[in-house]
Formats: structure tokens, C-alpha cells, sequence
């Protein structure tokens, strides 16, 4: 990461652009929480149908995002997504004496937020094919460092005020618009060589999305794994959140947790490097160790219940999302080719799926019964993530998408002919 300045102008655009999305996104998730349970004196299940609402418009905007990358482009995808989500963001403020239209409101953010997912993970797997493993995890670095910034911001923005965090977030998310926006009109690389994303004309659509979605063996499974583990995910919103209210804490003790996570992905790399070369050679095995990594988090909740099992739950589950996060979109990039964009969607929508039913559930369980059957239930979907995982690696392992099912790789892509640091990568 030090090396920056020798990264490809583009490769920094979508470096700040993952890091600017993931932070807003992140920033509303636990606030979204603590909003409708603290400021609006709402239900845990309230708050769950909030994030369900939320998690539909990711869903959705995964999708948008993943089939209109060749027809619209990454620079329309981005910047259209984020002013519609700064929108979204100052309109928050104005309507929260409004329940249905504050439900609406928020399942718009989610959809324009995960808008310009597929395309910042289509576009680096297609410019630079032949570094994708090692850009991917440099994204997911920045990725993450924007999850940690957010998540760790809530908790402190939530004692000034959920508002002011609501506008700060619209006006990073206007501000970035613009910036996008100049940054690639004035771009000066040729068409020929900037990828399908940044042509005017755009690519022939290829097969249609039935056509594509009859290749199970390159999504399904994986997405399946996916839904599960983010399905599991959400006790940190719909569990660990009310918990650490419900027991007197101060609400920054939330925000202590994400910075946990953010310090743990620059100062564990070496770790999840020796896993990955040790334990883990292959995405689908890193996907695999993912989510025994969660399993394993979500057993020292339910046994502990106290900050410090909270803390050492934070750093297993930190470890499960280092792995899985570099290996989804990097596996699909290797073996869908130009296809990739719709097949990222797919795996993107399918895991929000997780966040749409997670957090209903495990409010739901929360008001019934506190932190103990969420943090077993979590357990139990990260048992199925795993079993998913390992069907996926079976079903797929000699599977690669055929050149006339889109499996070609796309034209005008660029192969990057030297390495991006000055290590050898360890994704």
C-alpha cells in the first residue's frame, strides 16, 4: 500500500471510490440500528424491518449493477448512484417523524449505495486480468478501511446526533460525485485500451441473464454460502448494537469494536497471508476458512456475553471477512470472463439476502430473548455457510464458463505486464 503513486490512475479512482461507498454504507448500518431503536423508541423487530427494507434495495442495486455495467458504463453506474444516494441521505432528516416513508427512504439509500458495487469489482477484474488476486485484495483493503471508518464513526456520531451523521454521510456522497464525475470526463486514457466500462459504445449484451443464471455451478453455491454468512453477520447490528445498550455501555464501546476491525486488517495481513498459503491456496478454500472463522466468532458471543468476548469475537470474525471478502469477486473474475459483471450481481445480490433476513429475525429473537439465541442462530447459519462452501468447491473446481455462454474475455481489456508492489501478493 505504500506504493501507491505506481498504481494506474483508474486503480485510484476505484480505490477511493470502494473506500468512499463501503464508509457511507457502513456508516448507516449501525446507526440505522441505534436510530430506530434509541432516537425513535421503536422495537428491536422494528428496527430489523428498517435494515430488511434497506437490505432489498441492496439486493436490488447489486443486481442493477452487475447487468447494466457493458450498457451503461462505470462512470454513469457510480456517479448517477451517488447523487441519487446523497439525495436519499438529506432527505433522512426532513421525514423521520414519517415511519413508512422513512422505510421507503432507506431502502432507496440501500439500493443506490450498492449500485456501484459490481462495477468497481467487474472493472479491476477486467483491466488488469493478470494482477486481478492482488488488486482485488488492495480494494478490499480500501474497502474495508471505509467499513472500519464508518462503523467506527457511529457510535461517536450517534451521542452528538443521528441527523448531523445522516448529512455528513449525503454530503461525502454529493462531494465524491463530483469529484468522480471530473475525474473520468477528463480521463485521457484511449477508449482502446480503457475496457469495455469506459467506452462510449457499448458491448453486444452476449447471452441473456437465463441463459447465464443455467450455469449454477459458478454462483449458486457460492452465493448460497454467502447469504448464510451475511445471514449470521447481521448479530453485530441486530445483537451485539441493542446488547451493548441494553447492558449501560456507552455507545462508543460499539464504535471501539469496528476500530478493532480496521487496526486488524492492516496488522493481521501477514496472519491471513500465511493462512492463505499454508491452509487456504484457493478462493473457494479461503471462502471455506471464512466461514469457520464466523462459526467460530459467533460461539465466543454465545458463551462469553461480556466486552471482552466481544472483542475476541470481533478479531475471528475480522479474520473470516479478510479471506472471503478479495475471494469472491477474484474467483468469478477468473472463470466467468466478460461475463463477470452479471455473476458478481448475482453473488452480491444473493449474499444482501442475508442482510435483508438477518437482521428481521435476530431483532425479532433479540426482544424475545436477548443476545443468546441470536448469537446460536448466527452459529448455526455459518454451519451452512460452510457446507455450501465446501459443495461449491467440489461442483466447480474443473468449471469454467464457455466462451459462447460469455466466458470470452472482454474486449479491449488491458493485462497489466508488471507487478503493482514490491512484495510478492499475498491473496
Amino acid at each position: 500500500m505504500k506504493l501507491l503513486s505506481q498504481y494506474p490512475k483508474e486503480v485510484k479512482a476505484f480505490l477511493v471510490a470502494s473506500l468512499v461507498a463501503s464508509a457511507g454504507g457502513s456508516l448507516m448500518w449501525p446507526l440505522t440500528t441505534m436510530y430506530v431503536f434509541d432516537e425513535l423508541n421503536r422495537s428491536m423487530q422494528d428496527a430489523g424491518l428498517v435494515i430488511l427494507i434497506q437490505s432489498l434495495g441492496g439486493i436490488i442495486g447489486q443486481l442493477l449493477g452487475g447487468a447494466l455495467y457493458h450498457k451503461v458504463g462505470v462512470k454513469r453506474l457510480i456517479v448517477g448512484s451517488l447523487l441519487l444516494n446523497a439525495l436519499g441521505l438529506f432527505s433522512l432528516p426532513l421525514i423521520n417523524g414519517y415511519w413508512s416513508l422513512l422505510i421507503v427512504t432507506m431502502g432507496l439509500v440501500g439500493l443506490f449505495n450498492a449500485v456501484s458495487m459490481p462495477a468497481i469489482q467487474a472493472f479491476i477484474g477486467f483491466r488488469f486480468a493478470d494482477r486481478r488476486g492482488e488488486l482485488f485484495n488492495v480494494v478490499y483493503v480500501a474497502n474495508n478501511i471505509g467499513v472500519a471508518l464508518g462503523t467506527a464513526m457511529s457510535g461517536f456520531l450517534a451521542e452528538i446526533s443521528y441527523h448531523l451523521s445522516f448529512v455528513l454521510n449525503g454530503v461525502t456522497s454529493f462531494g465524491f460525485a463530483v469529484f468522480f464525475l471530473i475525474y473520468l470526463t477528463k480521463l485521457d486514457a484511449p477508449k482502446e485500451a480503457a475496457g469495455p466500462a469506459l467506452r462510449k459504445t457499448p458491448l453486444s449484451a452476449g447471452p441473456g441473464a437465463w441463459a447465464l443464471l443455467s450455469h449454477t455451478r459458478i454462483y449458486l453455491y457460492m452465493g448460497l454460502g454467502s447469504l448464510f454468512l451475511w445471514f449470521g453477520n447481521s448479530i453485530w447490528n441486530t445483537g451485539v448494537s441493542p446488547f451493548i445498550i441494553s447492558e449501560g455501555m456507552s455507545k462508543a464501546a460499539y464504535g471501539y469494536l469496528w476500530t478493532l476491525n480496521g487496526i486488524l486488517i492492516f496488522a493481521a495481513q501477514p496472519l491471513v497471508g500465511l493462512i492463505r498459503r499454508w491452509l487456504a491456496r484457493t478462493e473457494s478454500s479461503q471462502m471455506t476458512a471464512s466461514a469457520l472463522f464466523y462459526l467460530a466468532a459467533y460461539v465466543v458471543i454465545a458463551l462469553m456475553q461480556s466486552y471482552p468476548g466481544l472483542v475476541l469475537a470481533m478479531v475471528l470474525a475480522t479474520l473470516g471477512e479478510m479471506l472471503i471478502s478479495p475471494a469472491i469477486p477474484a474467483f468469478i473474475s477468473e472463470r466467468a470472463g466478460r461475463s463477470a459483471p452479471f455473476y458478481i450481481g448475482v453473488a452480491g445480490g444473493m449474499g444482501a439476502a442475508g442482510r435483508v433476513l438477518g437482521p428481521y429475525f435476530m431483532g425479532t429473537m433479540f426482544d424475545s430473548g436477548g443476545l443468546t439465541p441470536v448469537a446460536w442462530l448466527a452459529a448455526a447459519t455459518a454451519v451452512l455457510s460452510c457446507i455450501a462452501f465446501v459443495v461449491h468447491a467440489r461442483m466447480s473446481r474443473h468449471f469454467t464458463l464457455p466462451e459462447d455462454a460469455g466466458g470470452a474475455p472482454p474486449l479491449g481489456g488491458t493485462v497489466l505486464q508488471k507487478p503493482l508492489l514490491d512484495k510478492p501478493s499475498e491473496s
